[in-house]
């Protein structure tokens, strides 16, 4: 998943995205450890998707925060 698609799901929606990615990586971190892990690339792909979920939630509570500071000023 790339980030513009992650940007159209809400705040909840990366919470448990992230929770599943964070899951996944775990559990290929535990098959990697017990020499079960047959795609090794897909440790890299999980790293990535677990900072890139970061990322865009920390884009909308940054944008949050914005707007919210607007609205203090104006109000």
């Amino acid at each position: 998943m790339n980030a513009s698609d992650l940007s159209d799901l809400t705040y909840e929606e990366l919470v448990e995205k992230l929770a599943e990615a964070k899951e996944e990586q775990f559990n290929l971190r535990f098959q990697m450890a017990t020499n079960q892990l047959d795609n090794t690339a897909r440790l890299r792909q999980v790293r990535r998707e677990v900072a890139r979920i970061a990322t865009v939630m920390r884009q909308q509570e940054i944008a949050a925060w914005e707007a919210q500071q607007e609205v203090q000023a104006n109000g």
